[in-house]
C-alpha cells in the first residue's frame, strides 16, 4: 500500500496555533474546499527516511526549504487515508510566507479517461489556517494529525 511522508508546520499566534496547509491543484479540486487541503507530504525514495522524505517533499512541493529547525521535529505518528495511503507526520514550528510557494507541477489525466494529460500544480494555493479550520478543510483523515500537534502543545 502506498506511503507518504510529511511536514506540518505551525505557528503561535495570540489567537491560538496555526497549520500551513495546501489547496490541492487541478481541475478535480478546483471548486472544491473542505477535503481539498492536505500537508504537505509525498511518497519517500526507495531506502530513504521518512523523516528525510517529508522535509523533501515540503521544499518539492512549496518550491522552498522549510524553516530551520529550533527544536528536533514533533513525531505525530501515522493516518491512513480512506484511499488507503498511510500518512506518516511531524510537526516543525516556524513561520514562511505563503505567497513565496511555488508548487511542482504533476501530470494529471482530464477529464478522467479521455487519455489526455495536462500539467497542474500539485498546491494551487497555500495558507495559514487557524487549527479550527484546518481540520474542517483537510483531507479527513489528515484532522488526526491536527489532533495530535495541539495534544502534544497541550491546547
Amino acid at each position: 500500500m502506498a506511503h507518504s511522508a510529511g511536514l506540518l508546520l505551525f505557528r503561535r499566534t495570540a489567537d491560538g496555533v496555526e497549520v500551513l496547509l495546501g489547496h490541492m491543484g487541478g481541475p478535480f479540486w478546483a471548486r472544491k474546499d473542505a477535503g481539498a487541503w492536505t500537508i504537505p507530504k509525498g511518497e519517500p525514495g526507495p531506502e530513504e527516511d521518512l523523516h528525510d522524505a517529508a522535509v523533501r517533499e515540503f521544499t518539492e512541493e512549496l518550491g522552498m526549504a522549510p524553516p530551520a529547525a529550533t527544536a528536533p521535529d514533533l513525531a505525530l505518528g501515522s493516518v491512513r487515508q480512506r484511499a488507503g495511503k498511510t500518512v506518516t507526520a511531524w510537526a516543525r514550528e516556524g513561520d514562511v510566507d505563503p505567497a513565496r510557494a511555488v508548487s511542482n507541477l504533476v501530470d494529471v489525466e482530464w477529464p478522467p479517461r479521455s487519455g489526455r494529460h495536462v500539467a497542474v500544480p500539485e498546491l494551487d494555493r497555500v495558507a495559514w489556517l487557524p487549527a479550527a479550520d484546518a481540520r474542517r478543510l483537510v483531507v479527513s483523515a489528515q484532522a488526526e494529525l491536527v489532533d495530535r500537534l495541539l495534544a502534544v502543545l497541550g491546547e
